[in-house]
């Protein structure tokens, strides 16, 4: 396969993984706001399990093609602390935003006339009120001003990209093998949602937040959009990237030196020793040989 080709299916693989994600996670949502009763209103728990299993199904779908980012704050981190190729990163984060604008847009065809009647029934309009605009994009909760809102989403995404690297690190011996670790990434998400999903509606991936936005913007939201309601439409978007790399950094230096094989590698020789900067891919294909060069991690 070229490169060029190769590098095609990378940016595929990035746009349909965030699309699965916000196809399930923004059609939860939508169970859960648009209906009375709620089928999760007393059940907030199975909300978060299936944002995460949407990260699940995501990493096994295209995980041997990308790694599954699915998140620009992970392919920044990835860059800063995994050598990622820093040529990859805005393309990457441009084919990520995409495919949560496409997942948007998929989950609006599939609910846009109980959308119409949630708003009028609860005399809402999408521009003025922003009615149903939490199956899409997040916003603060209750008592969360914008400044706090942007301390949490740092915070959220520092824990998530921590996570990540923990699981996918080669060298933690503790860490479930690389087809488990995509169910065990997923649950982290789950575990975020149901321990702090009500602050902002832990948005903690700029794409996963932007694209569906973007798509509203354009399909009668305006302004509830973009800027939205205190200017902040920037917020998920600024916050967790510098959260991330936050995260990312703690494992990186925190814990990571400390792993038992990182002393185990350092006692053999070069041609034998693990690459310590080679990135850990989380899906991995066992008919496939595997590779000589280093390839990528994980998502979110």
């Amino acid at each position: 396969m070229s490169e060029n080709k190769r590098y095609l299916g990378e940016l595929l693989a990035e746009f349909f993984a965030v699309a699965i994600i916000i196809l399930f996670g923004d059609g939860v949502a939508a169970m859960y706001s648009l209906y009375d009763p709620s089928p999760y209103k007393t059940a907030y728990w199975g909300v978060c399990i299936v944002w995460g299993l949407s990260v699940t199904v995501a990493i096994y779908a295209t995980g041997a093609v990308s790694g599954t980012h699915a998140n620009p704050a992970v392919t920044l981190s990835l860059a800063l602390f995994r050598g990622f190729s820093w040529k990859k990163v805005v393309p990457y984060i441009g084919a990520q935003v995409l495919g949560g604008l496409a997942g948007a847009a998929l989950v609006y065809s599939l609910y846009v006339p109980v959308i119409d009647h949630y708003n009028a029934a609860h005399g809402l309009t999408r521009a003025l009120d922003g009615g149903s605009a939490g199956v899409f994009f997040t916003h603060p909760g209750d008592f969360i001003s914008v400044a706090h809102a942007f301390w949490d989403e740092a915070v959220l995404t520092g824990v998530l990209v921590f996570g990540i690297f923990a699981v996918t690190c080669q060298y933690n011996t503790q860490a479930p093998q690389a087809n488990s670790g995509a169910l065990i990434i997923g649950l982290l998400v789950a575990i975020i949602g149901a321990s702090a999903g009500y602050l902002e509606a832990w948005a903690i991936n700029p794409a996963r937040d932007f694209g569906p936005r973007l798509f509203c913007f354009f399909a009668g939201w305006g302004q509830a959009a973009i800027p939205a309601p205190s200017n902040y439409w920037w917020v998920p978007i600024a916050a967790p990237m510098v959260g991330g790399p936050i995260g990312a950094a703690i494992y990186q230096y925190g814990l990571r030196p400390f792993m038992p094989r990182i002393s185990v590698v350092a006692s053999v020789s070069p041609s034998e020793a693990l690459n310590l900067a080679e990135p850990v891919l989380v899906v991995s294909n066992p008919s496939v040989p595997a590779s000589t060069g280093p390839v990528i991690d994980k998502v979110s």
